[in-house]
């Protein structure tokens, strides 16, 4: 399992090397100075001013911290996991996790003291390792909505709480399809519930594309296998066994996908991961609605010439709605020579004096109460209404909450399921076809 990993990391490392991207920060700048690195340029001014926090609570202690791009950064600290340039605490995401605990990168963070209680539900637990150990300090955490243009939704008649009150179901759609249908307009004006609804050529799409969804769906389908009662594998954590034979997830998405074959939802054609997504076409006015992450509400609702809105996603078979909740965390690398005050800058980090000065940033939603308190006081002046973020985590009767998939061999899973899902949705290749590729995925488990 480590060697078969390793190797993939080595091949990270060869292409890291060509285009420049090993180089840069190493562990230690010095034994004062720890290095911190994260992806997300929206929330760099908020940990800068952490980080003036606590070098004011730690006197002689500085925190350098770097921000990079999603894909260079995974890029760079794989890389660094090898070359030996890693940074002392970074930035975690849980879709990760499996494999940087298998590979033994990560530092053990049991003696911080983190306890469940003091976060959002279930976000400290996800951190804990197969070995009971922890490897990450709760940070922040997101849930997925329906992010929809109001004035669009305006001239179709359909109201937000309309919106508010979708269901659906694999066999006709339910409301949700029929709303998705009547938002979309052809290129003659004809509505695509109405008679002479041209699908093949479509002017504003009912629902934006956010592609295939890999193997986790998490802003495509993934509301909808949850309410239908699906999960990954067959235990919420470190499952031996995906499920991506089962009826239920393959009549979602042959349904989910078939939104697309009817016109209401862009095709797979239209998506491109670096430049296409579903805010793309929604800026441009391509797309009435778009399933998207809690940690895109500014930049939907900061999108020039566009008034946004939010709504829950649709109730499903099950009668609740679901979504997931994905929660990022600070690691520390293993390989650090400055371990004590790394867990010193972790320990602050997962604090309310960092988590609220994140909050009030108004971009993402911080792990604590009072820090998700914070967040929300701060989007509600700035006239954004969280709720159809926040519901699905105080109401647990109607709502449905799961997280990433977190198991072994994340990046095989991905491997395999994203062109599985390409195919399927981009080919017309059958769901059936789901089949095999989950006996390859759980053949490469058994391991």
């Amino acid at each position: 399992m480590r060697l078969r990993t390793l190797t993939a990391l080595a091949g990270a490392l060869a292409l890291s090397v060509v285009t420049g991207c090993a180089k840069g920060d190493s562990t230690g700048a010095s034994a004062n100075t720890v290095t911190y690195w994260l992806w997300d340029a929206n929330q760099l001014p908020a940990y800068q001013a952490c980080a003036k926090g606590f070098e004011k609570e730690h006197p002689g202690l500085k925190v350098k911290i770097t921000q990079l791009g999603w894909s260079d950064y995974w890029t760079k600290l794989t890389a660094g996991f090898i070359a030996g340039t890693q940074p002392d605490v970074f930035t975690d995401h849980i879709q990760k996790f499996g494999q940087f605990a298998d590979l033994q990168v990560l530092e053990p963070l049991d003696d911080l003291g983190i306890k469940n209680d003091d976060y959002q539900p279930g976000l400290a637990a996800s951190w804990i390792g197969q070995d009971g150990h922890r490897y990450g300090a709760p940070k922040d955490w997101d849930t997925v909505a329906l992010f929809y243009n109001q004035k669009m939704a305006k001239d179709a008649g359909v109201t937000a709480e309309q919106l508010n009150d979708l269901s659906w179901n694999p066999k006709d759609g339910g409301t949700f399809e029929k709303a998705i249908a009547h938002l979309t307009v052809d290129k003659n004006g004809k509505r695509g519930d109405e008679p002479g609804f041209d699908k093949n050529n479509v002017k504003v799409y009912g629902l934006g594309t956010q592609g295939g969804g890999f193997g986790d769906g998490q802003t495509q389908w993934s509301p909808f296998t949850g309410s239908a009662g699906w999960s990954y594998t067959e235990k919420a954590r470190w499952g031996t066994e995906y499920q991506y034979d089962s009826k239920t997830f393959q009549s979602t998405v042959d349904w989910y996908f078939g939104l697309a074959k009817k016109g209401y939802m862009a095709p797979f054609s239209d998506y491109n991961i670096q430049s296409n997504q579903g805010i793309t076409q929604f800026a441009a006015g391509k797309a009435a609605a778009v399933f998207d992450g809690a940690w895109m509400i500014s930049t939907y609702y900061g999108t020039k010439g566009i008034d946004a809105g939010t709504a829950l996603t649709p109730a499903g078979p099950t009668g609740k709605r679901a979504t997931m909740m994905n929660g990022l965390a600070d690691s520390i690398s293993k390989a650090s020579d400055n371990k004590a005050n790394a867990r010193k800058w972790v320990a602050y980090l997962a604090s309310d004096a960092c988590q609220t000065v994140v909050g009030k940033a108004g971009v993402v939603f911080p792990a604590t109460p009072a820090g998700t308190e914070a967040a929300t006081a701060a989007y509600k002046k700035k006239g954004i209404d969280v709720t159809a973020f926040t519901e699905p985590v105080a109401d647990k009767k109607n709502f449905r909450t799961f997280s990433y998939p977190i198991t072994n061999y994340a990046a095989d899973v991905t491997a395999l399921m994203q062109p599985a899902m390409e195919d399927i949705y981009g080919n017309g290749k059958p769901v059936s076809s789901l089949d095999e590729t989950n006996d390859q995925i759980n053949l490469i488990l058994d391991q």
